[in-house]
């Protein structure tokens, strides 16, 4: 062991097993050292704290660490010691804190919401966190900052539209509120403070009546062609109907329940099946238990409801171009439910709260004890104000390209075929 200079030359003149302590000069910072093991040399500092004598590895010679800013990080972690911590605590939790990367937090957080979310509502949040922040994957969670996350909000918003990267925002927002809950001693999430994408105003879609009939007569007798016709006659969401199961029919009533479970309130909900809606529905094969899709999802689970929404979108959309002879206007299949609902209303005299109970909504009387006894009570309204719907979109006149047809029905409209079993 010697006590010297800490220089170049003398860091490259060491031999295995050597140290040399920083002294004889006016820089010299005491407990600062280089030692070489075999073939490395190593910057040192040894310290105490607490009574007991304590070393940390500042870092090995060469790119980045000279003498001269060894020293310097020598310095910087007695100062650290003198406000009563120690480097070596600090250095081995800075080595934990690197490990809890983003990806890594992702998948604690992912296993954790697996358990409590929806299959289609934990999909989208696996989506955005796996593939739209992939990017920051390698970076620790207390070393991501707003910079990183509002630089990622811009790239995600050019590429895939401001809806998308709210999302996907939001989804990241919602892991770092998770993780600090979990305990990770992260001083703020990083997400708050960002601009959020500006969103388009809120969906008010009506459809007029020469797109429902266009829509509808576009609709081929394939499983997405008879979800959409029965999304229009039901005014139902788009999972519910997608993912319906023979178990939830009553085949003597055609009353459809659909469990607690698959609803957004949470609220089991019954609904009569109007006849034009009975009609719609598939014949059914022995081992199926969706009326729609039912085929083995990717994660093992042996059966699913309908898949490959978007893809059948656009082809629905390309019909309904063809026969009008012009694209129909930006429209979702949401705008189906409010289009029912809107003209239930307005046009055939439907009260509110029957609406209100159709669409399963719960609010004012129709909420707690009271609410369960009155949607039993609503139940022939219910049937009643369907039906009229049935009659008012069965009558709309067909659609021929370029213009609105003169009086016949759409052609795929039918009369009722009666419950198939």
């Amino acid at each position: 062991m010697a006590v010297s200079s800490i220089t170049i030359r003398a860091v490259q003149a060491l031999k295995p097993g050597e140290t040399i302590w920083d002294a004889d000069h006016r820089e010299a910072v005491r407990g600062f050292g280089v030692r070489r093991q075999r073939d490395q040399a190593t910057y040192v500092l040894k310290y105490r704290v607490f009574g007991r004598q304590r070393f940390v590895t500042i870092g090995p010679h060469g790119a980045p660490w000279t003498p001269e800013l060894a020293r310097r990080e020598a310095k910087r972690l007695l100062g650290v010691v003198a406000n009563g911590k120690d480097p070596a605590d600090e250095k081995a939790k800075a080595r934990l804190q690197a490990a809890d990367t983003l990806r890594a937090i992702a998948d604690q957080y992912l296993r954790d919401a697996k358990q409590r979310l929806k299959p289609r509502t934990y999909s989208e949040i696996e989506r955005y966190l796996l593939t739209s922040w992939k990017p920051l994957h390698s970076i620790s969670v207390f070393q991501i900052a707003r910079r990183h996350i509002s630089a990622r909000i811009a790239d995600i918003a050019s590429a895939h539209g401001a809806v998308s990267a709210a999302r996907a925002r939001t989804a990241l927002s919602s892991m770092f509120n998770w993780a600090i809950r979990e305990g990770l001693d992260i001083a703020a999430n990083p997400v708050l403070g960002t601009n959020r994408p500006a969103q388009p105003g809120g969906r008010e879609r009506v459809l007029t009546e020469t797109e429902l009939s266009a829509i509808w007569q576009a609709s081929g007798d394939d499983d997405y062609g008879r979800i959409v016709r029965l999304l229009l006659l039901t005014a139902q969401r788009r999972d519910e109907v997608g993912s319906m199961q023979w178990a939830e029919l009553d085949t003597l009533s055609g009353l459809w329940t659909l469990p607690s479970a698959r609803t957004k309130n949470h609220r089991e909900h019954s609904l009569p099946l109007v006849p034009v809606a009975l009609s719609l529905l598939p014949y059914r094969q022995k081992g199926r238990d969706f009326l729609f899709g039912d085929g083995p999802r990717r994660s093992g689970d042996p059966h699913r409801g309908f898949s490959g929404w978007s893809k059948s979108k656009a082809a629905l959309d390309a019909r309904i171009a063809e026969t009008l002879g012009a694209p129909l206007p930006h429209w979702t299949v949401h705008d189906l439910r409010r289009s029912a609902s809107t003209v239930m209303a307005d046009r055939l005299g439907v009260l509110p709260h029957i609406v209100e109970a159709i669409l399963n909504h719960v609010s004012g009387h129709r909420a707690g004890v009271a609410g369960v006894y009155n949607r039993a009570r609503y139940a022939t309204e219910m049937r009643e104000a369907l039906q009229h719907w049935e009659q008012h979109v069965t009558a709309l006149p067909a659609q021929k390209a370029g213009r609105v047809g003169a009086g016949s029905r759409p052609d795929f409209f039918h009369e009722a075929a009666g419950f198939h079993s």
